[in-house]
């Protein structure tokens, strides 16, 4: 079969993921270009992958200024700069692999359907979930009958302490305003699977939740704005601490995520160094004094054609982890993200089932335990028409599952219940 020419815009940890495991499938792809405005990112890309010069750019402007050189458009970009690189190279008549969300707006996510629709070419989305042995396992139970009809599904969406405090107060994704709402930047994955595996569409959404922990009024009496200045009374204590996050955390996980450029082409960079970097970003903020607005816990609840129902509980108030369990007319299952076994009760025989999932060696917070690589390698089979999984799903799908999000915002904020079928029409869609 023909190998697969690819470009990506953004090289970051998300472009920077699909681009290393399209480089461990050489029979399959090819990377030829790159576009990042940080020029060490693009030379290690340049380095990494062997590409010309000439087809390393500093704006996603310009690599789509050139005639199309590529198969596969890979967009990794920041979330609202995803619509103007996707439409441009729809036009051009790039394959997209489009990270999620999708975009900013309804509108927006529907252009972009439409318009490869009218061209002619695949939109995959990253919803890499779908991908993961551990999910594909799931969907193969369900889709056996061994738990019957599924009648609810309820998917925990656990993104741990530090997580939330890292990426939704303190760091890219801290504004719903610069970024997309926390249930489309954090849980359009969630959406995506509950539908996939309810296998219906969505009739109504209700949603509750809110910023109700991580705001100034729960701060530490005498707390300052910056945690970095080490005067906060509860310095030693506090569990959100940058300097026990950044600098005493085991290998420094967190640092490496915060100034990953930097430590990249600097060895030498030390504590003393990421210090004065936190006095002066946003990683250095108190967790309660940030300009953050994610809310740090909130439920959708949903129902599907059929009467089955679903309900999302996002929250920040633990170790990090998805949960997923799912009531049948014939058993009942439950499975944590992490583990290497699926729990089956089946109501016929009284009996508990442990079914295994193959194990990968991705975390479910690095490499979405699997799930980076198995989209990389379910892509190539689908664009080459040679494809017989089912976990590749259709641009409209995944725009779908994003107005679930977005109908799950406008129920939350207006303390009502959305029909999925009007607030569909409302967009043409």
């Amino acid at each position: 079969m023909k190998k697969l020419s690819v470009i990506i815009m953004g090289a970051g940890s998300r472009g920077g993921a699909y681009a290393y495991n399209m480089n461990s499938m050489p029979d399959k792809y090819e990377i030829v270009g790159v576009a990042d405005p940080n020029p060490l990112k693009r030379e290690k890309f340049k380095v990494n992958y062997n590409i010309p010069e000439e087809n390393c750019f500093s704006d996603w402007r310009d690599i789509l200024k050139r005639p199309k050189f590529a198969d596969i458009a890979v967009i990794a970009t920041m979330d609202a700069e995803h619509y103007e690189p996707a439409m441009q190279a729809i036009e051009l008549g790039y394959h997209l692999l489009l990270e999620k969300p999708i975009a900013p707006t309804e509108k927006e996510c529907i252009d972009i359907a439409n318009a490869a629709n009218r061209k002619g070419v695949s939109v995959i989305v990253c919803h890499v979930l779908r991908y993961t042995p551990f999910y594909k396992k799931i969907k193969s139970i369900i889709d056996s009958g061994m738990i019957g009809w599924v009648m609810c599904v309820d998917q925990v969406e656990g993104v741990g302490d530090l997580h939330f405090s890292h990426s939704f107060i303190r760091g890219n994704w801290h504004s719903s305003k610069e970024t997309t709402p926390m249930v489309l930047a954090k849980t359009c994955h969630d959406l995506d699977i509950i539908q996939w595996l309810v296998g219906k569409p969505c009739k109504k959404v209700s949603s509750f939740g809110d910023l109700t922990y991580f705001k100034a009024e729960n701060a530490p009496e005498g707390a300052p704005v910056r945690c970095s200045d080490g005067t906060c009374p509860e310095k030693d204590t506090c569990p959100y601490s940058c300097h026990s996050v950044y600098i005493e955390n085991k290998h420094k996980f967190w640092a490496k995520g915060a100034f990953r450029s930097i430590m990249a082409t600097h060895p030498d960079y030390s504590d003393e160094d990421i210090m004065e970097d936190l006095k002066r970003t946003d990683y250095g903020l108190c967790v309660f004094h940030a300009n953050n607005d994610m809310p740090d816990h909130q439920t959708v609840n949903m129902e599907f054609e059929g009467g089955a129902t679903a309900t999302l509980n996002l929250n920040a108030f633990n170790a990090g982890g998805r949960y997923t369990r799912i009531y049948g007319t014939k058993g009942e299952l439950y499975a944590f993200a992490s583990d290497n076994s699926i729990h089956v009760h089946t109501f016929s025989d009284n009996k508990d089932h442990s079914i295994s999932v193959q194990e990968t060696e991705e975390s479910i917070t690095g490499g979405h335990g699997g799930g980076d690589y198995g989209i990389v390698f379910d892509m190539y089979d689908y664009l080459n028409g040679t494809y017989m999984g089912c976990s590749v799903s259709q641009i409209s799908t995944s725009v779908a599952n994003h107005l679930i999000g977005f109908a799950a915002e406008e129920a939350r904020h207006n303390d009502t219940v959305v029909s999925m079928n009007e607030y569909n029409k409302k967009y043409g869609f």
